[in-house]
């Protein structure tokens, strides 16, 4: 299952605060913004930008970007399983460790 997109994820401090800089770097308006588990998120071009108090961010700053696939099912068994699928405000997520080490959260958006 290939791809439709990679979004390189980027904690902030303040989302208000830094989606002026995303948005001149992107070239483009947050496309998606909402919370989720504590956390305030924005997809602005490549970008998803994650605020939240500490404790919030903690189980999610070893993930290492959001990849958005058309089929999560697909995706399931190429790494180990270690969060979801789970129903998220997007559709549906799960965080999965490859080969490797590298740590990947996979989204696939409910249809509209």
């Amino acid at each position: 299952m290939p791809a439709l997109a990679t979004l390189a994820r980027i904690y902030v401090d303040d989302l208000d605060a830094a989606l002026p800089t995303f948005t001149a770097l992107a070239g483009e308006p947050p496309q998606l913004r909402f919370g989720y588990r504590g956390l305030e998120l924005a997809r602005v071009g490549g970008f998803l930008l994650i605020a939240g108090p500490p404790e919030a961010l903690a189980p999610y700053r070893d993930t290492h970007a959001t990849v958005l696939v058309g089929s999560l099912d697909e995706i399931l068994d190429s790494g180990t399983v270690l969060d979801g699928p789970n129903e998220v405000p997007t559709g549906r997520n799960a965080t999965l460790r490859h080969p490797g080490g590298a740590v990947i959260e996979y989204v696939e958006f409910a249809s509209a």
